[in-house]
């Protein structure tokens, strides 16, 4: 594989989310490190674990000779959004990646998501081909149409956790629990610049689905109702002049 290049002035932070993914720890970071480690980049993987109860945290931590792997661990399940957000607060680098710990996200689209960050704040995935049930394409089909008319978003795969940003722009992203699907909403809320490019997708192999009917649509219509609030009442404003020198940002 070419490497991609990469200002190594910069590196990637890696988050991954897991909660009771056990089996899947160890070949995951197996496969980013064949990777990774051919990017001319530094890089850490930082797992969050929330809430685990099958031993996926002692797996995470019989690697702990493993310099570029580090851990957050929950007291108890706290959901997506929060092990985000708090992989976020701990990330040492200025690029981050975020990405689903069950392996059917595959690292070998991380280096092309960095690629493109030279022209972009965020690069945000979609998976091309769904290898997921019938009821769980078809229910994703009309959850992303109804999303998009609902906020007049172009998203093509909300559900799709694989991303990269730059860390700076988080300091204008204010996250609720369950808001993580809007990321690239509320990344475009804030002027910042989206891009989306297609990724692998994997069936899963090990461990069991943590989505439901319940979790993802009953759920998904309060985010919806959410986002639609924040852009309804989202502060705008353009500067005709000011007597202050120096650099301003309108809104």
């Amino acid at each position: 594989m070419e490497k991609q290049k990469i200002d190594k002035k910069t590196g990637v932070s890696i988050v991954i989310p897991v909660k009771n993914e056990r089996d899947n720890v160890i070949p995951l970071v197996d496969r980013i490190h064949q990777i990774m480690d051919k990017q001319e980049t530094k890089y850490e993987v930082i797992f969050v674990d929330d809430g685990s109860s099958d031993g996926t945290l002692d797996v995470i931590k019989s690697l702990s000779n493993d310099p570029v792997i580090k851990y957050l661990s929950f007291d108890k399940n706290y959901g997506q959004t929060s092990a985000f957000a708090a992989g976020f607060d701990y990330a040492t680098y200025d690029i981050i990646v975020t990405m689903d710990g069950d392996l059917q996200s595959d690292p070998i689209d991380i280096p092309m998501l960095l690629s493109e960050m030279d022209n972009v704040d965020m690069v945000t995935g979609y998976r091309l081909k769904r290898h997921d049930s019938f009821v769980r394409r078809t229910s994703s089909k009309i959850a992303n149409f109804v999303r998009n008319k609902f906020t007049g978003d172009n998203i093509i795969d909300v559900g799709c956790s694989l991303r990269a940003f730059k860390k700076s722009c988080l300091k204008d992203i204010k996250l609720y629990e369950g808001l993580h699907r809007f990321f690239p909403t509320l990344f475009k809320m804030e002027g910042y610049k989206v891009k989306q490019i297609g990724v692998h997708h994997h069936p899963r192999t090990m461990g069991k689905t943590k989505y439901n009917i319940k979790n993802r649509l009953f759920k998904g219509i309060r985010d919806l109702f959410a986002v639609r609030w924040m852009q309804r009442y989202h502060l705008k404003y353009k500067i005709r002049e000011s007597s202050i020198k120096g650099d301003r940002n309108d809104r």
